[in-house]
């Protein structure tokens, strides 16, 4: 700093003189008492900021305001909120770009793969399974009565009579019309005979159950589970399956793990009837599981990135982030196919053109899911177009086994569970 006046440098202000040892050390004053040390509650360390570093033991816990809490909560999803609007658009139309960011160590102003991974799943999963409900419901036709699994699977005489009664009256109904040939009036009046047949077949099984009851001994077995257990069959040791004479009994597995088997296979041969009947709870149980056996099967997808990429000497978390990124755009993709569907199941009536363009859309982005997977291998991996196409089309091949082995282990967990 310089003088003004005559520009000359001014003098430094005087350092103050240490003090004597033979001085008393001044009063304390209240600041003095402020400043005094923050020990951390969980192991006494001098605290130097929101964290122990001793311990590690945050200084916020959860007993403080409510207010505080809300708004470290807010701050949190409004941070991935503002990452995930700048993660979205590349992760759709940049093929390989966040991956190849992420592997170059520009990671901080996007979702994390694992993440984004699991925030689309969810989203995409639960706007699909919703989807897949209101298709079910749409697609189901009017409860035909005058089927006789309904008579056959009725657990009181009274059900028994009110479906009887209801197909006779709707096959009396369509009997008495004028444009009945003599042909559909005969084929109206086998079909009533057989409704007749199956409820007379069905009350007599329904008095053996209640005398069983009556006499204290156990009811016979339904004949129509014993029909359903006779397409449920497959062999074990040359003989078919059954729960106590002929059980599932793997050597190499524990015994309590053959008991669970065979529960499970008890349980599936019991809902057989209702899922024949409404196969509705089926298919929504299977696809409740399907982000768990994609979650199983997204490693085995970077475990063939490795083995087909083995010269590239990438780590195999490396691929894993590949495979993160690529199920993550799938997922985005039918998310984006399953909006568009309903949409244009809404608007078919009222907006035609607009359903016709959603339509558009849809094809759109069917094709260029495999399109994008194509170019994304080719900019993460940087090989020859001749060499990324071969592997791409192996490593689909692959992978769809993969899929439809888990899409089946998906529907056997269903049927056992649901």
């Amino acid at each position: 700093m310089t003088n003004t006046e005559n520009d000359e440098p001014l003098a430094p202000p005087p350092l103050p003189s240490p003090p004597s040892p033979d001085e008393p050390d001044p009063p304390a004053t209240a600041a003095d008492a402020h400043a005094t040390k923050i020990l951390c509650a969980n192991c006494g360390s001098e605290l130097f900021g929101p964290h122990c570093y001793a311990c590690g033991q945050p200084v916020k816990g959860m007993i403080r305001q409510l207010s505080s809490i809300v708004a470290d909560m807010a701050d949190t999803v409004l941070n991935i909120d503002s990452r995930i609007f700048r993660t979205l658009w590349p992760l759709m139309v940049k093929p390989g770009f966040l991956t190849n960011e992420y592997l170059a160590g520009r990671r901080v102003r996007y979702v994390t793969p694992f993440r984004l991974y699991f925030f689309l799943s969810v989203i995409a999963f639960l706007v699909m399974q919703i989807g897949l409900d209101a298709t079910l419901d749409l697609s189901k036709g009017p409860l035909n009565i005058s089927d006789e699994s309904s008579i056959s699977t009725a657990q009181t005489a009274e059900q028994v009579q009110v479906q009887r009664d209801a197909a006779l009256a709707g096959l009396e109904q369509a009997k008495s019309a004028a444009t009945s040939s003599a042909h559909a009036q005969r084929g109206i009046q086998k079909a009533q005979d057989k409704i007749h047949a199956e409820a007379d077949k069905r009350l007599e099984y329904l008095k053996q159950v209640d005398a069983a009851k009556a006499a204290g001994k156990p009811a016979p077995p339904d004949p129509q589970t014993q029909k359903d257990n006779e397409d449920f069959n497959f062999e074990i040791d040359g003989s078919n399956w059954n729960p106590k004479t002929s059980p599932i009994a793997i050597g190499w597995l524990p015994g309590f793990v053959n008991a669970r088997l065979n529960v499970l296979a008890t349980h599936m041969v019991d809902n057989l009837p209702r899922i024949k009947k409404n196969p509705k709870p089926l298919l929504l149980g299977a696809f409740s599981t399907l982000p768990q056996v994609l979650f199983v099967v997204m490693p085995l997808f970077a475990l063939l990135l490795k083995i087909f990429y083995i010269f590239k000497l990438c780590l195999y978390m490396e691929h894993i982030m590949v495979a993160l990124h690529s199920h993550s755009f799938i997922f985005l993709s039918l998310l984006l196919i399953t909006l568009a569907g309903l949409l244009a199941g809404a608007v078919n009536a009222s907006a035609p053109w607009l359903s016709a363009l959603l339509g558009w859309v849809i094809f759109a982005l069917g094709w260029w899911l495999p399109i994008y997977l194509l170019i994304m291998q080719k900019r993460v991996y940087r090989q020859g177009w001749f060499m990324t196409v071969v592997k791409y089309l192996t490593i689909g091949v692959c992978y769809t086994i993969l899929v439809s082995i888990g899409m089946v282990a998906a529907l056997l967990i269903s049927l056992a569970t649901t």
